[in-house]
């Protein structure tokens, strides 16, 4: 009698999901489109130090539970880099999100879609200044094309339109949140090799933690939050998809291939943004959508195949 062999285990989705970068670093892109639609919709609504220390220290006791084992193990290489780490927290949670938010008080949702579509290049040019690394030429137009394509989706396919844009210090303020996390990106593949659930674990705890003197200064100025059902919608979508899930995928997916492969990702942020439109707020889907749509992929296809890589 023959003995049938064992079925093979059935292949676990976080693990598969987790050596998918293209999709880890589109879903990224995903999340942060529905937060700066969203931040833009309550800007006037939400203190914003207030909320980006909520946020972080929110994301902090979601992953506690999870990542206390990680961080128990990971503790002496935490501390062994903890000058990096400090500042990975500053760059990439505490200066760069609430600034962001703060400039969606003062600036357009087209503004900063605009400016959001120059997030590769400034991961660039930190790779090239701290570390070195230049873009190849494939990266280089990689960029270029899907940047074309960003261009036609926000100017809805009118380059004339760019003569009529203004800005302001939203804009300003907007720019500087991604200079900080181009330097942030720059730095993720050089962090210490722990856990993913050790790193941002830590990196969100000490990113509330610098903002927090920061959101009593609001407070105390009268900027204070009301927990109403706006509140509480934006906080907890907050909390989850751009917080939470998109820092996860995003730095696994850096840590894959590489910010310069991954930072033509940034470019599906308006991508996704004006699909939103479309889908949530009934805007009329047109051929400039689709040209720029093509263009944006054909980008980001060219510039984050594997080839593409510095050898």
């Amino acid at each position: 009698m023959t003995i049938a062999s064992p079925a093979p285990p059935a292949s676990n989705p976080a693990s598969w999901l987790n050596n998918q970068p293209y999709l880890l670093l589109s879903l990224s892109s995903l999340f942060w489109a529905g937060n700066i639609v969203l931040a833009r919709h309550v800007g006037a609504h939400v203190p914003p130090l207030t909320v980006t220390t909520i946020r972080w220290f929110g994301v902090f006791l979601i992953l506690l539970p999870f990542a206390w084992p990680h961080l128990k193990r990971d503790w002496p290489a935490l501390r062994k880099s903890l000058r990096l780490m400090l500042f990975l927290s500053l760059v990439g949670f505490a200066f760069n999100n609430a600034i962001s938010y703060w400039a969606m008080q003062y600036t357009e949702a087209l503004n900063a879609l605009l400016i959001q579509s120059a997030g590769p290049l400034f991961v660039a040019l930190w790779s090239l200044v701290l570390f070195g690394v230049r873009l190849t030429g494939a990266q280089l137009a990689g960029i270029a094309i899907s940047l074309a394509g960003v261009l036609i989706i926000i100017l809805r396919g009118d380059l004339a339109a760019l003569t009529g844009i203004s800005f302001n210090r939203g804009d300003i303020m907007f720019a500087l949140s991604l200079v900080a996390f181009g330097i942030y990106s720059a730095f993720i593949p050089r962090r210490p090799k722990v856990h993913q659930l050790s790193f941002l674990s830590f990196t969100t705890c000490c990113g509330a933690m610098m903002l927090l003197p920061a959101a009593v200064w609001e407070a105390w100025s009268g900027n204070v939050l009301q927990f109403d059902t706006l509140t509480l919608s934006t906080l907890a979508y907050i909390l989850i998809f751009p917080s939470t899930l998109a820092y996860l995928f995003f730095n696994r997916g850096v840590a894959l291939i590489g910010p310069n492969r991954a930072a033509p990702f940034f470019h599906l942020v308006p991508v996704f943004g004006s699909a939103m439109a479309i889908l949530l707020l009934g805007e009329k889907l047109q051929p400039f959508h689709l040209i720029g749509y093509a263009l944006v992929l054909a980008g980001v296809v060219i510039a984050s195949r594997p080839g593409s890589a510095v050898k």
